[in-house]
């Protein structure tokens, strides 16, 4: 019970970064590609591999994988914000765009998670 009210919280975590730092990004860089969520998406990549690292070898505690995977980085990203603005691109005639934005965030997002993985696990 004390896990599951803990990723709870660490899902409102996650959930305010995201909303307060795709707010911060748009502001000082607005336009039609979608900044915040690519760098959200990004970065929580890149921490979900650390703490994926540093579980399977550094011996985090059972409970902090879950917590900080599934609460914070869970709620941190975000696929469904990722798939609305990739259609909404392509919507708006911005077909360059579009295949920027999906092709740079999958990739970019695995080598993030890759690079996490790998210093975590250091």
């Amino acid at each position: 019970m004390i896990t599951l009210l803990a990723v709870g919280a660490a899902a409102a975590v996650g959930a305010v970064a995201r909303y307060v730092l795709d707010q911060y990004v748009q502001y000082r860089s607005p336009g039609l590609f979608p900044r915040g969520t690519w760098l959200i998406n990004i970065t929580g990549s890149f921490v979900l591999g650390i703490v994926l690292g540093l579980g399977a070898r550094h011996g985090l505690p059972e409970q902090a994988v879950p917590i900080a995977g599934v609460g914070f980085c869970g709620a941190y990203t975000t696929f469904s914000t990722f798939s609305y603005e990739l259609v909404h691109l392509r919507e708006k005639g911005q077909v360059r765009n579009s295949l920027l934005y999906g092709a740079s965030s999958l990739a970019v997002g695995l080598l993030a998670a890759a690079a996490g993985l790998a210093i975590g696990s250091f």
